[in-house]
């Protein structure tokens, strides 16, 4: 009989040591409270990561869009001021639409829309900290080149936009050869 309160008191003091029935309960919710947080904060983080990526698809979508429009245009242009007698209606909106895309060219290379990304022409390159002063002025100069070219097409004289179309082709160039990669459709 002596063995029973010793022993009662022993469970009591192990199970008061615990905190017993209740306590064990409020450190579970607690618990739970935390893995939920956790849980929760986890999620946030992951739909963060899907609303960039889908951010950075959206303008690599945009970007590649832009430059096959330029290109198409390119193509026209060439096409027209190579010939005899080029029709100044094509090469007038092919002017118009380039210079309109170039203005927004510099919203076409955000940090994180590179190859890492997914498929592009860009070269990693454009993003490396010794490019991007080198990167902004080849944009830059593509930009006022597009400019200048849209201006002369406006004109009536075909031979100035041919030398602004030389320019323009010059821009395009000096930014792809060195920031461009092949795109196999």
């Amino acid at each position: 009989m002596r063995i029973a309160p010793f022993a009662i008191a022993a469970c009591l003091a192990i199970t008061s040591g615990c905190g017993g029935p209740e306590t064990s309960q409020a450190n579970n919710a607690q618990a739970n409270i935390s893995n939920d947080s956790r849980d929760v904060n986890q999620a946030a983080s992951n739909l963060e990561a899907r609303l960039s990526l889908g951010n950075a698809t959206k303008v690599m979508h945009e970007r590649h869009e832009g430059m096959e429009t330029i290109g198409k245009n390119f193509k026209a242009l060439h096409r027209e001021l190579g010939g005899p007698s080029p029709d100044l209606g094509v090469v007038r909106a092919s002017a118009t639409t380039i210079n309109q895309l170039a203005s927004k060219a510099s919203g076409w290379f955000p940090e994180g829309t590179g190859p890492e990304v997914g498929k592009t022409g860009a070269k990693p390159e454009i993003w490396q900290p010794q490019n991007k002063a080198d990167f902004a002025l080849k944009l830059r100069n593509f930009q006022d080149a597009a400019q200048r070219f849209s201006a002369a097409a406006a004109g009536n004289d075909p031979n100035a936009a041919k030398a602004r179309f030389a320019d323009l082709g010059g821009a395009c160039k000096a930014c792809h050869d060195k920031y461009r990669s092949e795109m196999h459709h």
